[in-house]
């Protein structure tokens, strides 16, 4: 399946930047040692992919999910073959004893990439999950970024987001705080990030979620009023890379918006999905009636559809790479701009956030309402939309 064809495209965005620095990619990759963190994620494969086929010294992928290791590795061999540098996989959590133990042991990489997220508006919808999401995507960052200054490292990767522009959701304001944890620890090590669209087919994604209702017989859903840019997992791979190779320090990539970056709903992309599949959508008006419908529709040629509008908490009405107060470059780069940070961040207020979500920590109890005030501290225009409503609530 043609996914650029899907999100409206019928090219990559950024063929022309790769091809004008891979002379200097290639130079760099050959001669350099690698670690990426949450490699077996969609980014963190698209860029295990970008880094191997370039042909590393060394290159150790670390991810949670053995079974997406294993196709990873199943992946690179079946596309790339093989390659002298050490290449090597561990299913490992980088917030346990047993990571930090591999990396005392070694911990010796030019560049540490970390693509490592909770990603899913979804995952602030109770306390406890968001927890979680302020340890993976805040601490374990700050965390690993220690780890790389006390190792030497030359250059530290991390990903943000486009929600980290003027957030309104938990986790866009989570990367936005992370953002402000890397700024200060730029005093010591060099690093960049990226933010960019979503990441089309991406696991767990919405679009993905089509693959799977289709493989299981199940109707598809989506919101017909949200439009968002996509870039396919490849361009994913290739803008981190370009961000960690090219990026000075504190640097934020995002891709410029053109004529083939553009807005695109979810309905649209379900419905050209399907035709791609030879199916018609039926747009249904319930649940009820789009699962009664399954066993009929389909030997007619049809799929049952519910499209509906979005009332969840989180959800942005539109996309943004970058705040107007944001310095940009946009002349380095034909398809990739750079957003140019000066060292600034508040230590009272990082401190804060680090102590307050410790002591909530150590006394086992702590509530949502609790963390949200505390990001309205470090963010006082954080634009949280709170509906009541969440997608676990949706089919």
């Amino acid at each position: 399946m043609n996914i650029l064809s899907l999100i409206g495209r019928q090219t990559e965005l950024f063929t022309s930047d790769i091809c004008n620095h891979e002379k200097e990619l290639v130079r760099v990759v050959e001669n350099s040692s690698f670690l990426v963190i949450g490699a077996a994620g969609s980014i963190g494969q698209a860029v295990t992919k970008e880094i191997f086929k370039r042909k590393p010294k060394k290159l150790h992928a670390i991810d949670i999910s053995e079974n997406n290791l294993v196709e990873l590795v199943r992946d690179i061999r079946s596309s790339y073959g093989h390659i002298d540098g050490d290449f090597q996989t561990f299913a490992l959590d980088i917030g346990s004893v047993e990571y930090d133990t591999f990396i005392a042991v070694d911990g010796k990489y030019d560049y540490v990439l970390n693509l490592s997220a909770l990603k899913h508006v979804r995952s602030e919808k109770d306390p406890f999950t968001l927890m979680r999401m302020i340890d993976v995507n805040i601490f374990n960052t700050d965390k690993t970024l220690q780890q790389s200054i006390n190792k030497g490292v030359k250059k530290y990767f991390c990903v943000s987001t486009d929600k980290a522009a003027n957030p309104v959701n938990m986790m866009g304001a989570s990367k936005r705080i992370m953002e402000m944890f890397i700024m200060r620890r730029s005093k010591e090590i060099k690093i960049s990030t990226a933010r960019f669209a979503n990441v089309a087919f991406s696991d767990g994604s919405l679009l993905h979620g089509f693959d799977q209702r289709i493989k299981k017989q199940q109707p598809i859903v989506a919101p017909n009023d949200i439009k968002r840019y996509f870039v396919i997992p490849k361009e994913s791979g290739e803008l981190c890379l370009m961000s960690c190779i090219f990026g000075e320090n504190r640097d934020i990539f995002f891709p410029k918006l053109s004529e083939n970056l553009h807005l695109i709903s979810f309905a649209d992309i379900a419905v050209k999905y399907l035709k791609n599949l030879g199916y018609e959508p039926y747009l249904c008006k319930t649940e009820d009636e789009a699962r009664s419908l399954m066993k009929e529709l389909p030997e007619q040629g049809k799929w049952p559809c519910l499209f509906t509008s979005s009332d969840t908490t989180g959800e942005k009405d539109f996309e943004e790479f970058y705040t107007e107060n944001e310095v940009l470059d946009m002349n380095s780069f034909k398809n990739l701009g750079v957003i140019k940070n000066d060292l600034s961040y508040d230590s009272e207020k990082l401190n804060l956030f680090e102590e307050t979500i410790y002591t909530l920590k150590n006394n086992r109890k702590w509530s949502k309402e609790e963390i949200v005030s505390l990001f309205f501290k470090l963010i006082p225009d954080f634009g949280h939309k709170e509906t009541g409503k969440y997608l676990d609530s949706k089919m």
